[in-house]
């Protein structure tokens, strides 16, 4: 599995720690900065992951700034996207069952790192479920 992320400032330490976590369990991470604490803009970030995630050379993406807001907003933006902010696993699992998302999006001031860990675990483990969900991703496009 291939995965795609980015952080502003207020991510980084966050995005760290997820990147551990996931080369640990063997994934091959993308990492597209921020590359320090210093403050940053977040969406030249997220627009890399979209990017990677849309044109199909990452699985999923990982998106992370303060409020997870402003990084959700912009991969939105882009064709084939579906990005979801998760606060929690459960909300990150249904996010790919019934909204096949494929970036998720992290809150880094309001979620600690095990809590971060367990989101993206949930989300990578769940998968979508198809079905009459499938109508509704359907009109999104």
């Amino acid at each position: 599995m291939r995965i795609a992320i980015g952080s502003d400032h207020a991510g980084f330490a966050l995005k760290q720690q997820i990147i551990s976590h996931l080369r640990a369990k063997g994934v091959v991470v993308q990492d597209h900065g921020t590359h320090t604490a210093e403050s940053t803009d977040y969406p030249g970030y997220a627009h890399a992951v979209a990017e990677d995630v849309s044109g199909k050379t990452a699985d999923l993406g990982i998106v992370i700034c303060g409020s997870g807001n402003g990084v959700n907003i912009t991969a939105n933006k882009h064709h084939g996207i579906r990005s979801a902010l998760a606060w929690n696993p459960e909300v990150a699992m249904l996010a790919r069952q019934h909204n096949n998302a494929n970036v998720l999006a992290l809150p880094a001031r309001f979620v600690g790192m095990k809590e971060a860990e367990a989101i993206v675990d949930g989300f990578l483990a769940a998968s979508f479920e198809g079905g009459r969900h499938q109508r509704r991703v359907d009109a999104i496009e």
